[in-house]
């Protein structure tokens, strides 16, 4: 009975230490991820995201004038998928690990290619790039180490790294076009080429940056030929019409695109192209 009793004991142990190995709770420094695209170019950070605790933090618990992972546990990485320039300086496509010197009065951006390395093992002939920035004082604490992209436009954006009161922000930049263009210029190498959508993305690139509008207007008219119910096409078509100065042809393409919005039920392309008959018809 005794050894009955035992076993009972011993498996409701067991079931215990095995629940227990389920448990999840908080980590002080939680994983962090973000991907942005920016142009064409993917970015990707991975980071972990102490807290301030209660403590000070620069010039403190990171020390002024010493290598930093930018984060906790582990060291930060950070990875492109083109080539790109990090303040002016290139930076081959790759995933690279993002140390700091922070300062007082300058802190030093570090790109290493040794994404396996921590500050024990850093190596600086393993750089990729490095230069300084000036911090800037915040006016509220931020909790947790935090590292965002923001002012993104189609070839640059700036990433921000905020922790207590200290925010340090470097930009990149990225060559959006020549990646584009080349992507157009094989495409359009294709003799049997019939995707109204490639046609309308090429034209509407080429109109939006001001390149060869004979080639945006031939393109969007093909687009519009695969695809005649397409009144958002039809739209971009009339636009670059407008632009070379045709108003009279513009005009007559803004209202095939009113009629094809309206039987779609689309109630905003017919008042874009309502208002710009109007515009038009001013012109003539």
């Amino acid at each position: 009975m005794r050894r009955f009793y035992f076993l009972i004991l011993t498996g409701i142990q067991i079931l215990f230490i095995a629940n227990a190995q389920d448990l999840q709770t908080p980590a002080p420094s939680p994983l962090g991820t973000l991907t942005q695209i920016v142009g064409v170019t993917e970015v990707s950070v991975s980071y972990s995201r102490p807290g301030i605790k209660e403590r000070d933090i620069f010039g403190s618990l990171v020390p002024f004038g010493e290598l930093w992972r930018t984060g906790a546990n582990r060291s930060t990485t950070i990875k492109f998928s083109d080539d790109v320039r990090v303040e002016g300086l290139e930076v081959p496509k790759g995933e690279y690990a993002l140390f700091t010197i922070p300062g007082k009065n300058e802190w030093t951006i570090i790109f290493s290619k040794d994404i396996g390395s921590g500050t024990s093992d850093y190596k600086q002939e393993d750089d990729v790039a490095r230069f300084t920035t000036v911090p800037v004082k915040l006016d509220k604490p931020v909790e947790r180490f935090t590292i965002e992209i923001a002012d993104i436009t189609d070839n640059s954006a700036r990433i921000n790294l905020r922790w207590a009161k200290t925010e340090v922000t470097f930009s990149f930049t990225v060559d959006t076009d020549s990646k584009v263009m080349a992507q157009i210029d094989q495409l359009m190498k294709k003799p049997d080429l019939k995707n109204a959508n490639i046609f309308f993305q090429a034209s509407y690139y080429y109109f939006n940056n001001d390149k060869d509008i004979k080639k945006a207007l031939q393109w969007a008219k093909k687009a519009a030929e695969l695809q005649p119910d397409g009144y958002w096409i039809l739209r971009l078509q009339s636009q670059i019409q407008a632009k070379t100065g045709d108003y009279k042809e513009a005009i007559k393409t803004a209202e095939l695109s009113m009629n094809a919005a309206k039987k779609a039920g689309n109630d905003q392309y017919v008042r874009y192209n309502t208002e710009s008959i109007a515009e038009w018809k001013s012109k003539l």
